[in-house]
């Protein structure tokens, strides 16, 4: 079983749009097999983009955060201490706080991140489908 921790536009693409997703992405997403993991970060990173208006249409899944993620199958992965320290101590020169928190849980849980965006193939060990 491979352990899949989703970026969240992969989070928002498989609920609302699969078709965005790359064919091997939703293959993996959908293969029962995997284990699916959502990170607090992305609710976090959802609800702050819905209440910038950098992305209204993801309003309903903020709504309804919980229950999306539990018909998804994933398991909601909180962030904790462990997560916050490594997210802060990353040798990553990225600056956005959503994408080092989904990176540091990824590498803490031994998770494949499932993204598009290629600034995670700049971080040593992380390792990433799409």
């Amino acid at each position: 079983m491979t352990s899949l921790l989703l970026d969240t536009h992969a989070l928002a693409w498989a609920v609302g749009r699969p078709d965005r997703l790359s064919e091997r992405a939703r293959s993996a997403v959908a293969d029962p097999a995997n284990h699916l993991v959502v990170s607090a970060a992305s609710a976090w990173e959802l609800a702050t983009k819905v209440r910038l208006g950098r992305f209204p249409e993801a309003e309903p899944l903020v709504a309804q955060y919980p229950s999306i993620v539990a018909e998804l199958g994933a398991e909601p992965l909180p962030i904790t201490d462990r997560h916050a320290r490594r997210a802060g101590g990353l040798a990553w020169d990225h600056r956005d706080p959503f994408d080092r928190m989904l990176a540091a849980q990824a590498l803490l849980e031994h998770a494949t991140l499932v993204t598009r965006d290629e600034a995670f193939t700049a971080l040593a060990g992380l390792d990433t489908l799409w």
